[in-house]
This record gives structure tokens, sequence and C-alpha cells, in this order.
């Protein structure tokens, strides 16, 4: 149960629930920025005239420059405050989605979308830098799978909301719910108190501030699990049903399903908090997805069905290990906690599109190939923890 008690530093105004909400909505906007207008984009690309590299370009910018903003905000909320930074990440990411709406060409389109990028990539470092600022022990394990069951519900319905927006209003007015969201987010954020005191802020200098991200990676015991679990989680971003041949109606409930056990794990990890080691989860991880490769490569290819079995075990302990790994990385620095934050997301993120560019190679049979992808990224992860166990690496919390 989460309590006012559970949090290390009272929010006058939000409360320690206010403070959650607000939290798990900025790790929604990303998701929201990016599936939302999905449904729109070959309504752009024949109003702009532009060709589908073009329109492309507006979710690939979109994805480069988020990790940019990921990398940027983070260091400079450890010298400058979380409440700052945050504002300003807001500020950026709604106004941006305003320019969105009303781009007079796919180039300003861009180029707005790369703005609204490094807002939500300041919005999700900080937040995160907040969870371990304002909470503890168990309770900060539960805010973090919390945030993530949130962020795994957005691309969820996303695409929905904004195919049922388009019966009613053009692209543009998909940004306006952008706008709308971000304009709330604003208003709330302004009741949010500061959670990284004076004395506890880098002493540095402005440009000394992005140092920190190399000191904070020199740490080998959280440079070493961040990539146990980043090479995990790359299997996840390669997945796709439509190897076979389904319908889009048909395609959509396999993705559904799939995505409603990607909700379910986080809600499952909190269940094992305190009920099995986190050693015992990190060998849990590692044996569900030996068992998916192993499927995957066996059965997976007789039918969606059997794809989508085979498949579960990384959804579900993608989602899971989410958050595990996010407490156990953020408890290895006493200090600069907004790189650690940085580099947590914009390792993930990058494993994340090297998932997806191994996913889209011209594999002679998907599902086979993607039972390798998820072979090899095991074997590596499991690599990487006999090591650092061989080394006897220290890691706080495991």
């Amino acid at each position: 149960m989460l309590t006012e008690n559970a949090s290390k530093i009272q929010q006058k105004y939000l409360g320690a629930k206010g403070l959650i909400v607000l939290i798990a909505v900025m790790n929604m906007f990303v998701p929201l920025s990016i599936d939302l207008y999905l449904p729109a984009l070959p309504t752009i690309g024949t109003e702009f005239a532009a060709t589908p590299l073009m329109v492309n370009l507006t979710l690939v910018s979109f994805f480069f420059f988020f990790a940019v903003g990921i990398l940027l905000f983070g260091p400079v909320s450890d010298k400058y405050g979380r409440r700052k930074i945050l504002l300003l990440g807001i500020v950026l990411y709604t106004l941006a989605s305003g320019l969105c709406a009303f781009a007079g060409s796919i180039y300003s389109l861009i180029a707005y979308r790369i703005v609204q990028a490094l807002g939500a990539g300041g919005m999700v470092a900080v937040s995160m830098a907040v969870v371990k600022d304002a909470f503890y022990g168990t309770t900060k394990n539960r805010v973090l799978a919390l945030v993530q069951a949130m962020a795994v519900i957005a691309p969820m319905v996303a695409p929905v909301i904004g195919a049922f927006l388009l019966q009613f209003v053009s692209w543009r007015g998909t940004f306006g719910v952008l706008i709308a969201t971000g304009a709330v987010n604003l208003a709330a954020s302004f009741f949010f108190e500061e959670t990284l005191s004076e004395s506890e802020r880098y002493k540095g200098s402005f440009w000394s501030t992005f140092g920190r991200l190399a000191v904070v990676g020199k740490n080998v015991g959280f440079t070493g699990v961040l990539t146990v679990f980043s090479l995990l989680a790359a299997p996840y971003m390669a997945y796709v049903v439509q190897y076979f041949g389904l319908s889009e109606q048909v395609y959509s409930y396999f993705f559904a399903a799939n995505s409603f056990f990607a909700v379910v794990g986080p809600f499952l990890y909190m269940k094992l908090i305190g009920i099995v080691s986190p050693r015992q989860f990190t060998y849990g991880c590692f044996i569900f997805t030996v068992v998916a490769a192993a499927a995957l490569l066996t059965v997976g290819s007789i039918s969606p069905w059997w794809f989508l079995i085979a498949f579960l075990p990384v959804t579900i302990m993608e989602s899971a290990a989410r958050p595990f790994s996010t407490a156990i990385l953020l408890d290895q620095q006493k200090t600069d906690i907004g790189s650690a934050s940085s580099l947590i997301n914009a390792v993930n993120t990058v494993f994340g599109s090297l998932g997806m560019m191994l996913g889209a190679l011209n594999w002679s049979n998907f599902i086979e190939g993607l039972g390798i992808i998820t072979a090899v990224c095991v074997t590596l992860a499991i690599a990487g923890w006999l090591a650092l166990l061989h080394f006897k690496i220290r890691v706080e919390g495991l």
C-alpha cells in the first residue's frame, strides 16, 4: 500500500499519491507521442506531398532525440535541481506539440518533433531521478513497477484513440490531445516541490555536469547490471506477428493479447517483492528467456497461437524486469542520480533500437530469426552475469 509515510520527501500539495500519478503520466508521453498519430501517417504524407522516408523521419527523429534529451537533462538536473529542469522539459514538449499541430511542411514538422522529443527525454530522465529522491525501499520498487505498467498501457490505447480522433478531426487534432495533456501536466507540475536539496547538488561547472555520465559509467556494478538487463530486453523490441500474413484486425487481436501480458508483468513483480530474492528473480529472468528462445526455435512457426505462447515469457519477463533492474541500478549511486537515470533510459533505448534493427533483417523465417536473436541475447546476458559473479563485482541489492 502506498502511503504519505512511504516517501522520504513530503509533497505539501501533491502528496505521495499525487506525485506518483504525476510521474506515471510523464512516462506515458513518449508512447503517446509515437503511437497516437501513427494512423495519420499516410494522410500526413499526402498533405505535404512527402515521400514515405520523410514521413518516417518524424518518427525516427523523435526516437533519436528522445535519447539525446535523456542524456542532456538528467545530469543537468543534478546541478540545478529536479523542479526547474522538469518544468523546462514539459514546457518544451507542450510548445513543440502546438507547433506540430500548425506545421506548414514536412520539414518543419520534423524540426518540431525534435524539440518535442528533447522535452520528453527531459521529463523521463528527471521523473525517474525523482523516484529515487522521494521514495525508498519496497515503495520505490512498487512505484517503478506502476510507472512501467502505465508506460505499457499507453501504446496499447494510443493507436485506437488516434484512429477514433481521425473520424472527427485532421491529423493536427491528434497533436491537440498532446497539447492538452502537456498543459494539464504542466499545471500539476507547478505544485511539485523540489526533491534534491542544495547540499546534494553537483557543484561543478555546467559543462562538467555531462562528465558525470562517465563517472557513473565507470561504476562496473552499475554498467554490468545495466548491460545484462538491456540485453534481455532487446528481443522484445523485435516483436512482429505479421509473419503469418494476418489481416490487420486479427493482427490487432494478437498484438493486444501480447500487450495485456506486458501489463501483467509489473504487477507480477510487485507481488514477488519480498517473496523471492533479487538473485532468484534474476535467475528467473534468465530461465524465462531461455525457455522462450527454445520455444520460438521449435514450435513458434507452427501458428500465430504457438508464436504468441512461445513469446509470452519474453513479454512478461521484460515488463517485470524493467522496474526490478531500474530499482537495483538506482541503488548503485548515492549521488549523480540524474546521470544514472539518463544512462538507464538511454542504454535501454539503444538496445531496444538494436533489437528493432535485428528484427527487421531479411530473415528467411522471421520466427526462427527472433528465436536466434533471443538465444544470443540471453547467452550474452548470462555471460555478463557470470562475469560479475566471477570477479566479485559489488552490486548493492544483489
